[in-house]
This record gives C-alpha cells, structure tokens and sequence, in this order.
C-alpha cells in the first residue's frame, strides 16, 4: 500500500531538515508532502523557495494560529534556545510561555502529529543548569509522546565536521532510538574542490613567504594562545618589526599573563589574560631595555597597556543587580597581549587529512584550505557538503550571506538518519496494514 508521509517545517532556516525527512522518504520508497512552513529571515526564504519551489512560506509562527496549519504526520522544528520563566507554575516546571518552544508545543498539542524531530545548540544541554532542557522533555511528554534526546555529533556520520548538537525526537508509540553505529569516517580532502581562485591579499603573502603550504596545515592564526600549532601577529611581523628578543617576551608574557597566582596577588578573580605590571615581567624576563621594549609594541599595537579588570556588580537599566567584569581603576596598569576572535582575515589553515571544527557564521569566511600553492576560503558548495546539502542544492548569494545562513543550518545526514526510524515506527504503527519498505 501506498502512503504519503506529511509533515511541517518551522524555523526552517534553508530547510536542512525537510531535506533529511525527503532524502528518508525516497529512500524507504515513500511518498512526502510539506503541508506548511514558516520561516522569517528573508535570505533563507529567498533559498528555500529557489531549491524546494514552494510559493507559500508563513512567517512568523508566534502570529499563526494552528487553524491554519494543515494535518500533518511530523513536525520538524530547529529552534532557537531562549530561558524560561519559573513564575507561575505549580507542578515543579518551568513555564515555556513567552518563547519559542511554547509554539511547537501548541502546535503538537493543537494538531496531535504522530511524531517530532527537534533540533539545537550542544549548550541546551547544560542552560541554565539544565532546567531548561528538563522542562521541554517534560512538557513533550506531557504530550502524551515517547520521547529521546541525545548529543550526536556530525563527524560519525561521514560529515568531516565537529558539530556537536541536541536532537530531541518523539512519537505517539515507542520511542525512537538515538544509538547509531557511529563508524563512519570522513576528512576535509573528501570534500574539497581543487583549482579554485586563491586569496592574493598581503596577509596570505606574508603567511606563504614564512611557511610553505603544507607546513600551514591545521595552524591557527591567533596571538591569544601559545603552542606549535599557532601563528602569531608577531611570527608574521604584522603590525611591524620585532627584534629576537621582543619575540621572546612576547610568547614568554602570552604563558605568564594566564597563571593564576597573578590574579590572586592582585587580589582579583581569574581571568583568561591579565595585565602584568614592569615589576611583575622583571620576575620571568630580565633585559636591560625592557621598559623601551614593552612600550615600542604597545605603540605598534601587539600590546596594550591597561587596569586589571575584575568581576563587579553593577545594577542595569531596569534596576537589577548584574555581575560584568570592569577596569579596577584603583590598581595598577600592565602590559597584556592584544587579542580579538576576529583579530586576523584568516583564523585557521584547515586540514585536508582531518576534519573542520564547529562552522560557525562569523568564523566561516576566515578558514582557509590549502590550493597547488595558494590559500583559499572555503567555497559555498565545500560549505554545503559540510553540512550534508545534496549536490543539486544552490545558495545563489554573495558568500558572506550563504556563510551566514549556512552556519545556522542542520545537517542533513543525521536528520536523514533520524527520520527514517520515525517514518519505519509511523509505518510499523498502523494496524492491519502492510507496507514494503525498499530500505
């Protein structure tokens, strides 16, 4: 007998998961039909239309009411983690009213679907102490739903990448198994185009006049750690000459500036770099022009010269009492590493005989791979295998807005993975029927 697997897809971002839940239908020989999506960022519904040829998407589901949605056997829903509200409630539970996830559980309440597939951040896991992941389980399953969650990570499921992220999954029967065989492997070098234009700017050249192209694989590009496996803005002479010795300090001070003895001397909570006064690098560093040292980089900018800071409270605009980390004025300045995330055009050298680290949107421009002898950035076609896109998905923008979109999406072979033991389960739950399953 012949069926059509129903569903809806909300937060649909470029629809990673409506992918999947097709990609399992046609595997398993059955017929799909998205009955409805909502989505409201206007580049990825400009996506999403070119690639599924849909010409209605609603927009924000807070404003539509379940009336209006279609019957429909699963729901899949990337939603974005907000906190909860304890206030209110009486059976021990937070209160999901006021955020996102109250949607999908009105809806589910609303429409009864068979099953769900929900996915979001690894730290979901562990927001605010875990009361809110413990909420939407019980909320779910007040539902009257079977209901699974675990931690899958994209790089056992041939996906050369390390994204790790929270897949909530249910239905109206049994519970459906989130236990994979995990054994399927796949590096960078699987996915990479070769050929393509490389980057010609005076930072990959400075880059390639120190290091051969092989010799940048898997390096990162930040002065905020130390190690073999990172370049520094000094290495590279970037911000202007650096003599032997201003070198030594410098990776000497980057080691110091993180020891916590600093902190406590101070009399200030730990932080990730603390400035060290001329006093405090005589201990470590004894040079007789270490003064005229320290202060020729914080003129050409590898340094900075600043006041400890230290945890204070502070009250906000609304009057409530917040903790923020602010210059003690009262003590002493010192000289401390300049550091910034996004501090250098390119962060990281991938490894083509390894796997990309989390893609994240405002990362994805600065990761570079290696072409003949040239660096490049990643393509948006590199960037879709990444996250298990097929190969006839287009993302027809600028690269900085597939980037953006792209690092917000799922990926579409553990979704693929997931669905289709939902759709066996929904198959398997009808009584007095057969159905043959090509899988």
């Amino acid at each position: 007998m012949s069926t059509t697997i129903k569903f809806i897809d909300l937060f649909a971002g470029i629809g990673g998961m409506r992918l999947g839940l097709e990609q399992s239908c046609k595997i398993l020989g059955i017929k799909s039909k998205c009955v409805f999506t909502s989505e409201i960022k206007d580049t990825a519904i400009k996506v999403y239309k070119e690639n599924f040829f849909e010409d209605k998407i609603w927009g924000d589901i807070t404003e539509i009411s379940s009336q209006y949605i279609p019957d429909f056997d699963i729901l899949l829903a990337g939603f974005p983690c907000q906190p909860f509200s304890s206030a209110g409630t009486r059976q021990g539970f937070l209160d999901t009213r006021g955020t996102l996830f109250f949607e999908i559980e009105r809806i589910l309440k609303d429409k009864s679907p068979f099953g769900f597939l929900l996915e979001n951040v690894e730290g979901l896991v562990k927001h605010d102490n875990g009361k809110t992941l413990t909420t939407i389980l019980n909320k779910l399953k007040q539902l009257g739903y079977q209901v699974k969650c675990d931690v899958l990570n994209a790089r056992d499921f041939g996906i050369p990448q390390d994204r790790k992220r929270v897949y909530i999954v249910g239905t109206k029967t049994n519970p459906i198994s989130l236990n994979f065989s995990r054994n399927q492997k796949s590096v960078l070098s699987d996915i990479l185009e070769t050929g393509c234009p490389t980057l010609q700017t005076n930072f990959v050249k400075k880059l390639l006049a120190q290091y051969s192209p092989n010799e940048l694989y898997g390096k990162s590009i930040r002065d905020k750690r130390g190690g073999d496996d990172n370049i520094h803005s000094w290495d590279l002479e970037l911000k202007g000459t650096v003599s032997i010795e201003q070198k030594e300090l410098l990776n000497l001070l980057l080691k110091q500036r993180r020891r916590k003895n600093w902190s406590a001397k101070k009399g200030i909570q730990w932080m990730d770099g603390i400035p060290l006064s001329l006093d405090e690098i005589e201990t470590f560093y004894q040079h007789k022009n270490l003064k005229q040292m320290l202060e020729d980089l914080v003129n050409k900018g590898y340094l900075k010269y600043e006041h400890p800071k230290d945890i204070q409270e502070k009250f906000n605009h609304d009057g409530k009492k917040i903790k923020k980390r602010e210059y003690r004025l009262d003590l002493p300045k010192g000289y401390n590493i300049v550091v910034g995330k996004l501090s250098f055009p390119i962060n990281k050298i991938l490894n083509p005989d390894d796997i990309a680290p989390t893609l994240v949107a405002t990362d994805m421009q600065r990761l570079a791979v290696v072409d003949g002898k040239g660096l490049r950035c990643l393509t948006i076609r590199e960037g879709l295998r990444l996250f298990g896109f097929s190969e006839d998905y287009q993302i027809n923008l600028p690269i900085n807005k597939a980037f953006d979109l792209l690092g917000n999406t799922v990926v579409v072979t553990v979704i693929q993975e997931i669905t289709e033991r939902i759709i066996i389960e929904k198959m398997l739950s009808v009584p007095n029927q057969v159905y043959i399953l090509t899988r």
